[in-house]
């Protein structure tokens, strides 16, 4: 054995060829392909959960609930079990929330169109995280799909759709717990909230006003530009008003931090 061979990292990986870049971008649109497949498969196992739960589809089976139907058919544990019911909550909510909003016989279908309405590019860790909080999320897409409807800047088409469910799931998923709903003790402090939480409440109806003249697929560079003459022309500081449409499409109000608040 020669001594390039004795020197020789028996663990070591074999020299690679360098990709080029044309390589390079055909495996990043495989992993892409990959991963919407993924994606779609969460979006179809979740319908079929929901009608299966729907129908107690165990009961004819034998099953006593179900957690033991999903055990013995699936070999699935219950925390998993009721896991995919909540993908099935999260997702129905949404699809609930984007059939009223866009008001198109599509999303009412039933079948493969029904199935494809239901992918909206969310990964079944979104939707468990949001699954507690459905109805802030559907809450949230209707609002702001009746903003881009009544404002008539924007086609509600399936990107755009797709977008508004993308951005209200991660706004719901990283927004911070309500306050707390007992009244202070303090009634000097109570008072206090009373005020801040009516301005919070007046600046949000500004902020829908914002979102109806620019709405949420923009950029605030370039909601500026759009805002810029209504801002003036009602007399609000611009910085206060592009403040008031990030609160209105989050419903955070830390997006009013160094401004309003």
């Amino acid at each position: 054995m020669g001594e390039h061979d004795e020197d020789q990292d028996p663990g070591a990986e074999p020299a690679r060829t360098p990709l080029t870049a044309a390589r390079a971008r055909k495996m990043t649109a495989g992993l892409r392909e990959a991963m919407d497949d993924v994606r779609r498969s969460v979006a179809v196992l979740a319908a079929q959960v929901r009608d299966a739960h729907a129908a107690h589809v165990w009961q004819p089976l034998g099953h006593a609930s179900w957690e033991s139907y999903c055990e013995a058919e699936f070999d699935i544990s219950r925390a998993q079990a009721y896991r995919l019911l909540d993908v099935a909550r999260a997702l129905a909510a949404i699809h609930g929330a984007v059939a009223a909003g866009t008001e198109t016989s599509r999303t009412r279908d039933t079948g493969p169109a029904a199935t494809a309405a239901l992918d909206y590019g969310l990964s079944q860790r979104a939707l468990i995280a949001v699954s507690a909080r459905s109805g802030d999320v559907a809450e949230m897409i209707t609002r702001r799909l009746a903003a881009l409807a009544h404002s008539g800047l924007q086609a509600l088409d399936e990107p755009t759709v797709r977008a508004v469910v993308r951005q209200a799931v991660r706004d719901v998923r990283t927004a911070p717990p309500p306050p707390p709903a007992e009244t202070p003790a303090d009634p000097n402090v109570a008072a206090l909230r009373a005020v801040v939480d009516d301005l919070a409440a007046s600046t949000h109806a500004i902020g829908e006003l914002m979102l109806e003249v620019a709405p949420a697929y923009l950029s605030d560079t370039d909601a500026a530009d759009v805002l810029a003459p209504l801002c003036e022309a009602i007399g609000e500081n611009l910085e206060d008003g592009l403040a008031a449409r990030r609160y209105a499409l989050s419903g955070d109000r830390r997006a009013l931090h160094g401004t309003v608040l």
